[in-house]
């Protein structure tokens, strides 16, 4: 008599969910080791069975309990589309020391202010060391209540107890179950600990803001899923030898998902940055040599960028090409397109190349300026002081359109800049910019060379 088969146990990815059928140490769809791990075999219910709320036509589904509100932080508003929705989830993560928890204990104490009972708990430090940074920052509130805890159950105790509108959880890798299986900061205790925080947030009405850690490559630490579960991401980024902050939403279901909000950091906390173009612009009284301004465009704002190029001999054999600021590998790029479309020699010497301020620039319509600042450094030439370029440029040497060329040269506008090269088609010009349309690189050069003596900036409008 044959023996009957046994079923196989199913193994799970616990990054993308993939099943298979044996264990294996890395997934063969999403290429993580050691999230593979056996799953429970489970039948699906096929029986009705009672429902939370009946179903209702959406025309009769109210809308006043999703809308946002203000979190007092003007540029994280901006951010999120106008502020918190009751009830939402959001993930900040960022590298450390970037200033997420100095962001999330302001943004509580601007909620406590309205005598809402806010609720700040941390699994990274004690009462008394978030006290202290309270007092320096300035977020100082009666209403709001801080925990320092890492056990869940006590994280939901405290909810119970404080009643809470917004919640604060720094961070949640710090935070572990102890009827779930591994260590806090693991796949499986980060899953738990966020579908429970998840469920009571929704469940409540509460916003809730998870402050989460970040990996060496930049990625957010923990399993791809907790992204998914979460309804907004933002990421924190910044250089932590510069005082700008960028806050970028990568996600989000209540407002756009392209938006970023500037912050300074400061000796007394974080600050919003209304206008943070001038950050990024040298403030020398004469012009030098090697450098050019263009705009780039960031989430829907425009941005001013100074970008600089240093050219001198070889100190070796081999000539460096260093850059600070922009892509290196879009750099030797455009090198290539500029000693080749457009006769700048530099071979066999260092090329350096950098932004002003600690900004990062990854749009290629800074291209052009890029071309124009090295080819200024070759010469010793200076370009215009009023002057801005803007474009992409091809390995042909093509100025090729980018998005957004009308509200790049508004902002340049504003800023006092009086003239632009910008690739043709680019609509029209804002009044008093003078704007010469180009083709190629070799069209640019001579542009720059026409606008000589006329271009100079003037003292910008308040």
């Amino acid at each position: 008599m044959p023996r009957p088969a046994t079923a196989k146990a199913a193994f799970r990815c616990t990054e993308c969910g993939t099943t298979v059928t044996k264990w294996v140490g890395r997934c063969p769809e999403c290429q993580a080791w050691g999230s593979v791990t056996e799953a429970g075999a489970s039948r699906v219910r096929l029986t009705a069975g009672p429902v939370s709320t009946p179903a209702r036509p959406i025309s009769q589904v109210s809308a006043d309990d999703a809308r946002s509100r203000p979190t007092g932080e003007r540029e994280l508003d901006r951010v999120l589309g106008g502020g918190l929705v009751p009830g939402a989830v959001v993930l900040l993560a960022g590298e450390p020391g970037a200033g997420k928890s100095t962001l999330a204990l302001s943004v509580a104490s601007q909620a406590a202010s309205s005598a809402s009972p806010t609720l700040y708990v941390t699994g990274e430090e004690s009462a008394a060391q978030v006290r202290l940074r309270a007092g320096r920052t300035g977020s100082l509130n009666e209403h709001l209540w801080v925990a320092a805890e890492t056990d869940l159950a006590a994280v939901l105790a405290h909810i119970d107890t404080v009643q809470p509108a917004l919640i604060v959880v720094d961070s949640v890798q710090t935070i572990g179950s102890a009827e779930v299986e591994g260590s806090a900061g693991g796949v499986t205790q980060i899953r738990a600990v966020t579908a429970a925080l998840i469920g009571v947030a929704k469940e409540r009405g509460i916003a809730t803001v998870l402050i989460g850690h970040v990996t060496k490559d930049g990625s957010i630490a923990g399993p791809r899923l907790l992204e998914h579960l979460v309804d907004v991401v933002l990421h924190f980024e910044g250089d932590r030898h510069s005082t700008l902050r960028l806050v970028r939403a990568v996600k989000n279901r209540y407002g756009a998902a392209d938006e970023i909000g500037c912050f300074q950091m400061t000796e007394t906390g974080i600050e919003g940055l209304a206008d943070p173009s001038g950050l990024f612009l040298s403030r020398a009284e004469r012009t030098v040599p090697g450098t050019c301004v263009t705009v780039t465009v960031e989430g829907r704002r425009p941005l001013l960028a100074e970008v600089q190029a240093l050219v001198s001999e070889a100190s070796e054999k081999s000539p460096r090409r260093v850059s600070s600021g922009l892509d290196s590998q879009r750099v030797a790029m455009v090198l290539a397109v500029a000693e080749k479309r457009a006769g700048t020699l530099i071979a066999g010497k260092d090329v350096h190349t950098a932004t002003v301020g600690g900004m990062r620039v990854t749009d290629p319509g800074s291209d052009l300026a890029l071309v124009l600042a090295v080819r200024s450094a070759v010469r010793d030439d200076e370009i215009p002081s009023g002057l801005v370029a803007i474009g992409e440029v091809g390995l042909s040497g093509e100025v090729r359109s980018v998005p957004g060329v009308a509200r790049r040269l508004a902002e340049a506008a504003r800023l006092g800049f009086t003239a632009a090269v910008v690739p043709v088609g680019s609509g029209t010009p804002p009044p008093g910019m003078e704007v010469l349309e180009v083709v190629d690189v070799d069209t640019a050069l001579r542009a720059v060379s026409a606008l000589k003596g006329r271009a100079r900036r003037t003292v910008p409008r308040p």
